[in-house]
């Protein structure tokens, strides 16, 4: 498995000491959320040249690459994905923004959680917006294949504020009727935990019809994660399964004090689920 964890986990000021960390833990991969990236550029999706090279000079020195993007919709107020044409607009333009953003950094692949931005309305049917989404997501699906990613779609929980795609049987279907080859699903465990489908991972995942393009290890409410080793490996051992050799991701906010301890200890339970998956897949 190719091992990243997400920045939300520290802010700028830990930046250094978890970069070292994940460095010697063998961490190769980071994912990004532009805002703690280029905390110090006037506009994190538009930094300037010198900007970007310090920042990328930051994580290289620590042999990491960049794997992945969240939090698209920073700063994009008034962006809504089933709101007035201003909203719509405002949604659109942001997220060609992070496309772009992505595209110069050759990240490979965008998570799209976004639970508040894509609240369906009162008075908006479930098939139209259905129909107002898949315009939406071939549009910025092409404008992703152009910048050489793709965009994950990830299922977010009822409880996170979500009334759409709340589930990963419904992100699935979506996926289907879309059919387009750079709009991907990221697998997140802690919306699996939140839903009451984790117990069923492994059939859940040996039945996805749609492309995985990365996971999220996290857990409810961006705890600490994982929290079970254990249950870790369940997860990495189906993914195994169905041939996923992508990026598995820790995401998990930012932890109290002392920061660095507890993302060390999230990660030696990461390392401990890989070695339980590997020593599972070497008995089948």
């Amino acid at each position: 498995m190719k091992l990243a964890v997400s920045n939300i986990a520290w802010s700028p000021e830990h930046r250094a000491a978890a970069y070292d960390m994940l460095q010697a833990h063998g961490v190769r991969g980071l994912e990004i959320a532009p805002g703690l990236f280029f905390d110090r550029s006037a506009d994190p999706f538009a930094p300037t040249g010198e900007e970007l090279a310090q920042a990328m000079r930051e994580a290289r020195r620590a042999g990491l690459e960049l794997v992945s993007m969240q939090a698209l919709l920073f700063g994009a107020a008034g962006a809504a994905l089933f709101g007035s044409p201003r909203e719509r607009e405002a949604f659109r333009s942001a997220m060609l923004r992070a496309i772009g953003l992505a595209g110069r950094l050759s990240i490979p692949n965008l998570v799209f959680g976004s639970p508040r931005q894509r609240v369906v309305p009162e008075g908006m049917t479930e098939a139209e917006a259905q129909e107002l989404a898949l315009r939406s997501f071939a549009e910025l699906g092409d404008a992703a294949r152009r910048a050489g990613t793709k965009l994950g779609l990830e299922a977010n929980p009822a409880a996170y504020g979500a009334n759409f795609l709340t589930t990963l049987e419904e992100a699935d279907a979506f996926m289907a009727r879309l059919d387009h080859p750079a709009v991907t699903l990221t697998l997140d465990l802690g919306a699996m935990h939140m839903n009451g489908s984790f117990p069923r991972i492994a059939d859940c995942v040996a039945r996805l019809a749609s492309p995985i393009s990365h996971v999220h290890v996290s857990e409810p409410h961006l705890a600490p994660a994982p929290a079970d080793a254990g249950q870790a490996a369940t997860a990495l051992t189906a993914l195994s399964r169905r041939g996923y050799s992508g990026w598995v991701s820790i995401e998990m906010k930012q932890p109290p004090e002392p920061v660095v301890t507890t993302l060390e200890a999230a990660l030696g339970r990461l390392q401990q689920a890989v070695g339980l998956a590997s020593k599972e897949a070497s008995l089948t």
